[in-house]
């Protein structure tokens, strides 16, 4: 996501490194490639404006005279100032005392507010909640049907029923307080475009439900147009945030570097992925390192935490440390990777990656056919590749849908990776301790 707007930053952040001192001039030709960057962003033309204009007042000002490296400090004030128009920190959710909670969720029809509901089902889950979902949606053709197959998939249940829209928000408040749920969240019917029958219909399902949370959900894809329909949204329901779906195809930026200094409200929560667990709080201190190319480590640690087997990691490392790492450990680590989501999702989150790579069209379906070729493979030939000749590698080929030299190029790449780890010492820990216990011997 932002590779355009982190690829411009990047060549503006290297140019000031080249320079030792940066005065007023240095300063107004970074602004202007930034202005131009943010534009060519479809950032809204009223926050770059501000954007830029508080930028340049802290650059030229003591700040900058102040500091020994003059462009670090020119970008860090660049990510504060990002930091601050993507709303400064993440939303915390708070609970209402008498349950249940209540969320209601808006949005125009294709924005992927259906999807939300249920991702945002599993996330309350994941925080210790038991949510119901309510299926409102009874305009669009297999809305409700749409929801219960996510539903299941998020292991929470759906109430609905074919009466009226409001009706089945009141008595999804009802069953939920029957069932002892804690979270309610409501589906609302979206339109292609704003017109009053939607605005009444959503007004009114508020009104009956006093809902405590109200979402937004936009497709980040459509930039400055997702602002227009916050605002016009925000102007009947008053908004408590904003969630942004589909954040991963958004190249550019321009919905989640304006909505928040636009509508005054923050996002809120962040779609990512086509899974129900690509979907989080939405911290923009984080996405603005992201958009300066500083990568995402904390994202990257909680995912780990979160999908990454703790045995099957201590198993790993043990396996290292005594240098018997084996494809079978392999399949077990590719696994727990796969986990964490898409390959080039988790590049971007590294610090320090180069542009190369991190533009790099990296097809997960590679992982899939590697996974295929180890699956097509003997116990013994996972353990020891050693023994491996022609006919083993046709069988293992046949097996999995590869070619020859495919199996023997994952051979060799596995015996490089071995070699690398042993050279790195990582793999020598068997053998250093038999070192030194021959040592021991001797010494008696």
């Amino acid at each position: 996501m932002f590779e355009s707007l982190s690829d411009r930053f990047e060549g503006v952040f290297t140019r000031l490194r080249g320079r030792g001192r940066l005065g007023e001039a240095e300063v107004d030709q970074a602004l202007r490639e930034i202005r131009v960057a943010l534009l060519e962003a479809d950032v809204n033309f009223v926050v770059v404006k501000g954007l830029v204009a508080r930028i340049r007042e802290r650059c030229v000002g003591a700040e900058l005279a102040k500091s020994l490296s003059p462009a670090q400090q020119v970008i860090k004030i660049v990510n504060e100032e990002l930091v601050g128009i993507l709303g400064g920190e993440a939303l915390r959710i708070t609970y209402a005392p008498r349950p249940p909670t209540v969320v209601l969720l808006a949005g125009l029809q294709g924005s992927g507010k259906t999807t939300a509901a249920a991702k945002l089902a599993r996330w309350f889950k994941r925080q210790g909640r038991n949510p119901l979902l309510v299926g409102a949606d009874l305009q669009r053709p297999a809305a409700v049907e749409q929801l219960r197959v996510l539903g299941a998939r998020a292991g929470t249940s759906v109430f609905s029923e074919p009466t009226d829209p409001v009706t089945v928000a009141s008595r999804g408040l009802e069953e939920a307080r029957r069932l002892g749920r804690d979270v309610v969240i409501i589906d609302t019917a979206g339109r292609l475009t704003i017109d009053a029958e939607l605005m009444d219909e959503v007004g009114r399902i508020s009104e009956a439900t006093a809902p405590h949370y109200t979402f937004l959900v936009v497709d980040a894809m459509i930039g400055q147009d997702a602002v227009t329909t916050a605002e016009a949204f925000h102007a009947t329901l008053a908004l408590d945030g904003v969630i942004l779906t589909k954040l991963d195809g958004d190249a550019r930026g321009g919905a989640a570097l304006s909505v928040k200094e636009v509508v005054g409200r923050p996002i809120a929560f962040a779609s990512t992925g086509e899974t129900l667990g690509d979907f989080d709080t939405f911290h923009p201190e984080r996405m603005a390192s992201r958009i300066l190319g500083m990568g995402d480590v904390l994202t990257l640690i909680e995912k780990a935490e979160a999908d990454y087997d703790q045995d099957v990691a201590a198993k790993a490392t043990t396996r290292l440390q005594e240098g018997k790492f084996t494809l079978e450990d392999f399949l077990e680590q590719m696994q727990q990777i796969k986990k964490m989501g898409p390959l080039k999702g988790i590049i971007s989150m590294l610090p320090g990656v180069p542009k190369e790579l991190k533009n790099a069209d990296i097809d997960d379906r590679e992982l899939a056919r590697v996974e295929a070729i180890i699956r097509s493979m003997t116990p013994r030939e996972r353990d020891d590749p050693a023994v491996m000749n022609g006919s083993r590698r046709l069988r293992i080929a046949s097996g999995s849908g590869s070619t020859t030299a495919e199996v023997s190029q994952l051979f060799k790449q596995f015996k490089e990776v071995q070699k690398m780890m042993r050279s790195a010492g990582v793999m020598g820990g068997g053998s250093k301790s038999k070192k030194r216990a021959k040592k021991g011997k001797r010494g008696r």
